[in-house]
């Protein structure tokens, strides 16, 4: 009977190595802090411009694997966004970005922290006293983190090995009269390739930018308030020189966004014009010098 009983334990043993072997090679979401594979992206910076209908929402996958979230439209969209991510395969969020504490662009973000595993979160230091503000802050207090401040001269990620870095143009930590001129300015290069995330930036930022002598040269830019007239002026637009410019918008909107003019701007200086109004979700991705946009 020992014997029988030694070579069932043997064999029960082996069952679970060979089990465990193969969850490793079929489902490596389980030997890993995110569901994708975190090795490459085929060597590819992949920005993902979330339709979230009058509000911004971005997503971006770096070459080895990290993410970074910016922004999650209005609350009925987070759960929009949540899946969004999970389709693509991760469970982790390393990097989460409120460009500033308006709802069309932190109010899903409650829910996004709560599905998530979240590695770092940056804000500007400005506040309102909404709901939607409110639940955000809970909601990252209950996760037991803190919000880093995002300001001027913050590298928030880089990676010389891949050949990338992700860095904050703005805010300067000046006060503003409007909550939109805090918006978190970030500049992410991979290779030769830039691309540029204006939040709802306006012209009072667009100058002090120029003024200060920061690269606002970008292949890419996710255009600053949806192309409203507020943003999007003819100095700054010339010195961004974008390839292709991104309007975050929800189709007939009431505010008229994004503006004719503000469109002609980009148009003129020979952009291609992408619009989550009209094409949905909008993915650009670059190899470090060759980039391609396509509807999703």
């Amino acid at each position: 009977m020992k014997t029988k009983r030694k070579i069932s334990v043997t064999v029960s043993a082996a069952l679970c190595i060979i089990i465990s072997l193969c969850m490793y090679l079929i489902v490596p979401r389980y030997f890993s802090d995110n569901t994708k594979d975190k090795s490459k992206n085929d060597n590819e910076l992949i920005s993902h411009y979330i339709d979230v209908g009058q509000g911004d929402s971005e997503f971006i996958e770096f070459p080895d694997g990290k993410t970074m979230l910016i922004d999650a439209g209005t609350d009925k969209y987070g759960e929009t966004v949540a899946d969004y991510i999970k389709k693509l395969g991760y469970s982790k969020i390393d990097y989460l970005v409120g460009t500033h504490p308006h709802a069309d662009h932190i109010g899903g973000m409650a829910d996004v922290i709560e599905e998530f595993d979240i590695g770092s979160i940056y804000m500007p230091k400005a506040s309102t006293n909404t709901k939607t503000f409110e639940n955000l802050l809970l909601a990252v207090q209950e996760k037991g983190m803190t919000i880093n401040t995002a300001k001027t001269g913050i590298n928030i990620l880089s990676s010389k090995e891949n050949d990338y870095s992700a860095d904050i143009l703005s805010p300067s930590g000046s006060e503003y009269d409007d909550l939109n001129n805090y918006s978190v300015v970030i500049k992410i290069t991979y290779g030769d390739s830039k691309f540029l995330y204006m939040g709802d930036a306006e012209k009072e930022i667009e100058n002090e930018l120029i003024d200060s002598g920061a690269d606002v040269k970008a292949d890419v830019i996710k255009v600053g308030h949806h192309g409203s007239n507020t943003s999007s002026s003819s100095d700054f637009v010339k010195a961004v020189g974008a390839d292709y410019a991104v309007f975050s918008v929800g189709k007939d909107n009431d505010y008229g966004h994004p503006h004719s003019q503000t469109v002609k701007r980009w148009k003129n200086i020979g952009a291609e014009i992408y619009r989550t109004d009209e094409q949905g979700t909008i993915i650009i991705s670059s190899n470090g010098s060759d980039i391609t946009a396509n509807a999703a």
